[in-house]
């Protein structure tokens, strides 16, 4: 037996691409228009100084307030570091730190020291990464009406971060 071969008849087949590319015209606008690019803000942060080279006049410490807020896991203490003295405990309310008490205390004080512009947070190792982050955020800005404006003010722009000392009150077993 005798195996015809056929003849082929090769047809060359073209590649029709124009559908795929009026996709890629309208889609890759369309995700360009829609991308959500990543917005990253940058907050300038020290570690507190040991201590000062220069050693300040008795003048300047009477006037010169130290001010560091320690972030417990019941409060918030507002310190003079100059003076040791707690100038106000902001307890939670609820579960939650009460940062708006705090607010409004550090716009009070910053209406006594209006060229005071430093604050020292300290935290407790265990101190959750929100808390943290809204005391930041609580103690750098404050907002104000001008001429039936809003406006963000500076309150203590300055931020400097450190380990709270150990509770005291929470060893006792009582509150501060």
């Amino acid at each position: 037996m005798r195996f015809r071969r056929r003849r082929s008849h090769d047809t060359e087949a073209e590649l029709n691409i124009t559908a795929f590319l009026n996709l890629m015209v309208v889609l890759i606008p369309f995700l360009l228009i829609n991308a959500v690019f990543a917005q990253v803000s940058i907050l300038q942060l020290n570690l507190p100084a040991i201590s000062d080279s220069s050693t300040p006049s008795e003048d300047d410490k009477k006037d010169k307030l130290i001010l560091e807020v320690l972030i417990y896991e019941n409060r918030y203490e507002v310190v003079d570091r100059n003076t040791s003295a707690v100038l106000k405990i902001v307890k939670n309310n609820g579960e939650e730190h009460d940062s708006a008490a705090l607010h409004d205390f550090l716009i009070d004080l910053k209406q006594k020291f209006p060229s005071e512009t430093a604050v020292t947070l300290l935290c407790e190792d265990d101190t959750p990464y929100r808390v943290m982050i809204k005391t930041m955020d609580v103690v750098r800005l404050y907002n104000t009406k001008i001429n039936g404006q809003n406006i963000k003010k500076e309150l203590f722009p300055n931020i400097n971060i450190g380990s709270a000392p150990a509770d005291k009150a929470a060893n006792n077993g009582g509150d501060a």
